[in-house]
């Protein structure tokens, strides 16, 4: 498991949480929860893909993280 190491993995773990609550109009609280507690999404896979996620565009990122919550089941 991959802990936030720096501000900037920080930033980018709020961004993806508040943009993709956004997206699915709900807060970036039950959002935080699914890929935390019920999934361990951000640390699976936010963090570590953080050198390159944070190089595509906001939809792009957005989209990949949705479809990834939707293919593990991880209700929100």
């Amino acid at each position: 498991m991959d802990a936030i190491k720096s501000f900037e993995e920080l930033e980018f773990a709020v961004f993806c949480i508040e943009n993709s609550a956004i997206e699915l109009g709900v807060s970036a609280t039950r959002v935080y929860d699914a890929w935390t507690r019920k999934s361990n999404l951000l640390n699976r896979y936010v963090i570590p893909c953080f050198p390159a996620l944070h190089t595509q565009g906001k939809g792009y990122i957005i989209d990949e993280l949705l479809r990834i919550t939707q293919e593990e089941g991880i209700e929100i």
